[in-house]
Protein backbone atom coordinates (compact mmCIF):
# COMPACT_ATOMS: atom_id res chain seq x y z
CA UNK A 1 0.00 0.00 0.00
CA UNK A 2 1.87 3.03 -1.31
CA UNK A 3 0.29 5.84 -0.04
CA UNK A 4 0.11 4.97 3.79
CA UNK A 5 3.21 5.97 6.35
CA UNK A 6 4.34 3.74 9.06
CA UNK A 7 3.50 5.81 12.61
CA UNK A 8 6.44 7.60 13.70
CA UNK A 9 7.82 6.95 17.68
CA UNK A 10 8.88 10.16 18.64
CA UNK A 11 11.08 9.88 21.47
CA UNK A 12 12.49 13.41 21.48
CA UNK A 13 10.43 14.33 24.44
CA UNK A 14 10.87 11.45 26.33
CA UNK A 15 13.72 11.64 28.74
CA UNK A 16 16.68 9.56 28.91
CA UNK A 17 15.59 6.98 31.17
CA UNK A 18 12.21 6.26 29.03
CA UNK A 19 14.60 5.50 26.08
CA UNK A 20 16.52 3.11 28.30
CA UNK A 21 13.43 1.06 29.09
CA UNK A 22 12.46 1.34 25.56
CA UNK A 23 15.58 -0.23 24.56
CA UNK A 24 15.65 -2.88 27.22
CA UNK A 25 11.94 -3.53 26.70
CA UNK A 26 12.48 -4.02 22.79
CA UNK A 27 15.38 -6.68 23.57
CA UNK A 28 14.38 -8.29 26.24
CA UNK A 29 10.16 -8.03 26.19
CA UNK A 30 8.26 -8.32 28.99
CA UNK A 31 9.41 -7.74 32.16
CA UNK A 32 8.55 -6.82 35.74
CA UNK A 33 9.70 -3.32 37.01
CA UNK A 34 12.61 -5.28 39.07
CA UNK A 35 13.68 -6.57 36.05
CA UNK A 36 14.21 -3.68 34.30
CA UNK A 37 15.99 -2.02 37.31
CA UNK A 38 18.30 -5.24 37.61
CA UNK A 39 18.96 -4.90 33.88
CA UNK A 40 19.13 -1.03 33.79
CA UNK A 41 20.85 -0.16 36.80
CA UNK A 42 18.86 3.00 37.15
CA UNK A 43 16.99 3.45 40.26
CA UNK A 44 13.85 2.38 41.52
CA UNK A 45 12.33 6.07 41.66
CA UNK A 46 13.94 6.63 38.22
CA UNK A 47 12.12 3.74 36.88
CA UNK A 48 8.91 4.27 37.82
CA UNK A 49 9.21 7.95 36.48
CA UNK A 50 9.92 6.48 32.94
CA UNK A 51 7.32 3.75 33.03
CA UNK A 52 4.59 6.42 33.77
CA UNK A 53 5.93 8.75 30.77
CA UNK A 54 5.63 5.91 28.92
CA UNK A 55 2.53 4.90 30.21
CA UNK A 56 1.39 8.64 29.79
CA UNK A 57 2.88 8.42 25.74
CA UNK A 58 0.62 5.17 25.39
CA UNK A 59 3.91 3.53 24.58
CA UNK A 60 3.93 0.13 27.07
CA UNK A 61 1.39 -2.28 27.88
CA UNK A 62 1.19 -3.57 31.28
CA UNK A 63 -0.31 -6.99 32.33
CA UNK A 64 -1.11 -9.04 35.39
CA UNK A 65 1.99 -10.85 36.49
CA UNK A 66 0.65 -14.14 37.72
CA UNK A 67 3.34 -15.58 39.81
CA UNK A 68 3.78 -12.35 42.02
CA UNK A 69 -0.14 -10.57 41.67
CA UNK A 70 1.74 -7.89 43.91
CA UNK A 71 3.97 -6.98 40.26
CA UNK A 72 3.02 -6.26 36.90
CA UNK A 73 4.37 -7.27 33.34
CA UNK A 74 5.81 -4.26 31.04
CA UNK A 75 6.08 -4.77 27.41
CA UNK A 76 5.84 -2.87 24.55
CA UNK A 77 2.53 -2.27 23.22
CA UNK A 78 2.02 -3.23 18.84
CA UNK A 79 2.42 0.66 18.14
CA UNK A 80 5.50 1.28 19.36
CA UNK A 81 6.76 -2.20 18.34
CA UNK A 82 6.03 -0.98 15.05
CA UNK A 83 7.64 2.25 14.82
CA UNK A 84 10.37 0.87 16.31
CA UNK A 85 11.13 -1.84 13.52
CA UNK A 86 10.07 0.46 10.84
Amino acid sequence: MAGLKQPKLNVNRLPPSAKLVIKVLESDGLLTQKDIINKTYLPARTVRYALRRLREEKLIQERFYFQDARQSLYGLNAQAREAITA
